[in-house]
Parts: structure tokens; C-alpha cells; sequence
């Protein structure tokens, strides 16, 4: 009986040990919204922060390609200031499916002009996977939502 008692704290000792250490899947959504900032203020280090080394970006333009693509059309870039933005990002319909330190997010990605009009909507799809003590995306699919 001291057996199966032993054996049942030692279990339940790594079950709750093992859900303590998961990610918070609430800060995979916040590393979206953070990033959809950055893409807003064109902030080249919040996009490599953002996107993982191996990437895999499928664009609504029909292209794929990798982060050191990505990155490379925002080389020489500097942030916008706030004041300056002229499209602001944001996601809507938001939902997460977490996989443990694997995390798909579908949302709307809402770009909006200064006056707050709506001038693009596209269905994103990302996989994120948390690595170094933060959320990467591995995979991300862009496509123009239909009207």
C-alpha cells in the first residue's frame, strides 16, 4: 500500500510540475499583438524577435519563403513614429489551440488607416512554438479574406 501511495504522490508531483512550466498560452497571443505593433511601426527588431530562424511564410500574394527573405526587405528599415503610422494592425476572432509549447492562432488581421476606416482584412494563420523563453512562428499563412 506505502508502494501505491509512493507511487501516486511521485505522479501527481510531475503532473502539477510539468503544468507549472507549461507556456502561457495567453502570451502567445500577446507576442502576436506585440508584433502586429511592430508591423505597424515597421519595427525591423520586433519582426526578428518574432519570426523563428526556420520559418516558413506562405503570403496572400500566392509566394512563399523564409525569415532571412522576410527580413531582408525590412533591412535599412527604422520604426515610424506612432504620430506618423499611417496603417494600424490589429487581430480580431482571435482563437488559440494550444498543443503545450506548440501554439496555432487563427485570427483576422484588421489593417486600419488614421481615421480608424477599415482598408484590409486577411485570415492569418500562425504556429508558434515556444523557444528561449519566448513565442516564434514557425509557419504563417496570409490569405485576402473574401468580401
Amino acid at each position: 500500500m506505502r508502494k501505491v501511495i509512493g507511487i501516486f504522490f511521485v505522479i501527481a508531483t510531475m503532473s502539477t510540475s510539468a503544468i507549472a512550466q507549461a507556456p502561457d498560452t495567453a502570451a502567445a497571443k500577446a507576442a502576436v499583438d506585440h508584433f502586429l505593433y511592430g508591423a505597424s511601426i515597421n519595427d525591423a527588431e520586433i519582426h526578428g524577435s518574432f519570426w523563428a530562424d526556420d520559418l516558413t511564410y506562405t503570403s496572400s500574394r500566392g509566394t512563399r519563403f523564409g525569415r532571412a527573405e522576410l527580413m531582408a526587405g525590412m533591412q535599412g528599415s527604422t520604426p515610424i513614429a506612432e504620430d506618423a503610422v499611417t496603417t494600424w494592425f490589429s487581430a480580431e476572432d482571435v482563437e488559440l489551440k494550444n498543443y503545450g509549447e506548440t501554439v496555432v492562432i487563427n485570427f483576422t488581421l484588421i489593417s486600419k488607416n488614421t481615421d480608424g476606416d477599415v482598408i484590409g482584412r486577411h485570415f492569418n494563420t500562425g504556429v508558434l512554438v515556444f523557444r528561449e523563453e519566448r513565442w516564434q512562428a514557425v509557419n504563417w499563412n496570409a490569405t485576402t479574406a473574401a468580401d
